[in-house]
C-alpha cells in the first residue's frame, strides 16, 4: 500500500508511521503548503503536492493543519475531497477535518448528536461577550476558533480582566468563543476513536486547571466505562471521522462533558501510557479502508 503523510518534515508521527509501516508499506511524508490542482481541458482533476501526482497513491493522511488564509484553507479542504472524489481514501475526511477545526461548528454538531458540553456563546463584540460572561456565571474559558493542545487557551473570573481580553480579541477580528468553566477534579479523559476500537488514558495535572500533555499533565491507562465509549463515538460520528480524539471531563456535579473532538489526534502520550503501537493501529485501519473502498468500487 502506498500511502501520503500529509505533514512538516520533521514530524514525529509521520517517523512512527514509517517505522510501523516497514518494508509492506511505502510511506512518503509531503507538505500541504505545495498542494496544488490542474483542471484539464477534457475534465480531469489532478492533484499534486511538491511535484507528486496524489491520485496515484492508496491514502491519504491528514497529520497536520498549517496555519493559513481562509482561501487556502478552503483551497486545502476542496483539493482533498477531489481526491475522495477519485477513489483515493482520505483521513480523516476532508469534510470531517472541516467540522472538527472548527470548535463552534463542533460544538454545534454535538449539541445536535444530544451530547452535553459545557454551554457555549459564540459572538463578535466584547459587548456581547460580556453578557456572556455575566450569563456563564462569571468564570469563564475564552478559546481561538481554530486551535489545538491548549493553545491560546485562558480562563477568566475577573470583569475587568475579561473586559480588557474581549476588548483586545475583537480589535484583532477574532470571533470571541466563550464557555462556561466547568468545576472538576483535575482530570480529563482523551479517548481515540480509531474505526470499531477506542482506546483510551486519563491526564492529570495537580498545577494547571488544563490537562494537556504537553503542559506537564500526567498521564495512567483507562479502563472507559460503557458510558464514556458511547459519548466517544458519537462525537466522533456526529463530526464525520473514522478517527478521532475525543476529551471526556467529568464535573463536580457527576456529569460527563465532551470538551473537544480532534480529527488530526496526537497518540505519542497514548501510545507510551498503554503500550499499545498506536501508528500499527493506524496503518492498519487505513489498509482496511483502502480494501472495503476496492470493494465497494
Amino acid at each position: 500500500m502506498r500511502i501520503v503523510v500529509l505533514a512538516s518534515p520533521d514530524s514525529w508521527y509521520f517517523r512512527d508511521l514509517a517505522r510501523a509501516g516497514g518494508a509492506e508499506h511505502e510511506l512518503l511524508c509531503l507538505p500541504f503548503s505545495e498542494l496544488q490542482s490542474r483542471v484539464d481541458r477534457d475534465g480531469r482533476v489532478r492533484v499534486t503536492t511538491a511535484g507528486c501526482e496524489l491520485t496515484e497513491f492508496d491514502a491519504v493522511l491528514v497529520r497536520t493543519m498549517p496555519p493559513g488564509s481562509l482561501e487556502q484553507v478552503v483551497f486545502r479542504m476542496d483539493a482533498l475531497a477531489q481526491l475522495e472524489a477519485a477513489g483515493v481514501v482520505v483521513l480523516n475526511p476532508p469534510k470531517a477535518v472541516e467540522v472538527a477545526v472548527d470548535k463552534y461548528l463542533t460544538t454545534a454538531r454535538l449539541a445536535r448528536a444530544g451530547l452535553r458540553s459545557p454551554r457555549t456563546v459564540a459572538c463578535q463584540s466584547a459587548d456581547d461577550a460580556m453578557l456572556a460572561f455575566a450569563e456563564l456565571g462569571g468564570d469563564i474559558v475564552v478559546k481561538p476558533l481554530f486551535g489545538s493542545e491548549g493553545r491560546g487557551i485562558t480562563r477568566l473570573n475577573d470583569e475587568a480582566l475579561a473586559l480588557r481580553a474581549f476588548k483586545m480579541l475583537a480589535g484583532l477580528g477574532a470571533v470571541l468563543y466563550v464557555q462556561e468553566f466547568i468545576p472538576h477534579e483535575g482530570y480529563d479523559c482523551r479517548l481515540l476513536v480509531l474505526g470499531d476500537e477506542i482506546f483510551a488514558m486519563r491526564r492529570s495535572s495537580a498545577s494547571d486547571w488544563r490537562t494537556n500533555v504537553s503542559r506537564g499533565a500526567t498521564t495512567e491507562p483507562l479502563q472507559p466505562s460503557g458510558e464514556m465509549l458511547d459519548m466517544a463515538r458519537r462525537a466522533a460520528a456526529a463530526v464525520g471521522a473514522p478517527m478521532a480524539g475525543v476529551d471526556l471531563l467529568r464535573g463536580r456535579d457527576g456529569q460527563w462533558y465532551v470538551l473537544e473532538v480532534n480529527a488530526v489526534p496526537g497518540w505519542q502520550a497514548l501510545a507510551r501510557t498503554l503500550q499499545v503501537d498506536i501508528a500499527r493501529r493506524v496503518i492498519e485501519f487505513t489498509a482496511h479502508c483502502v480494501r472495503r473502498g476496492k470493494a465497494d468500487a
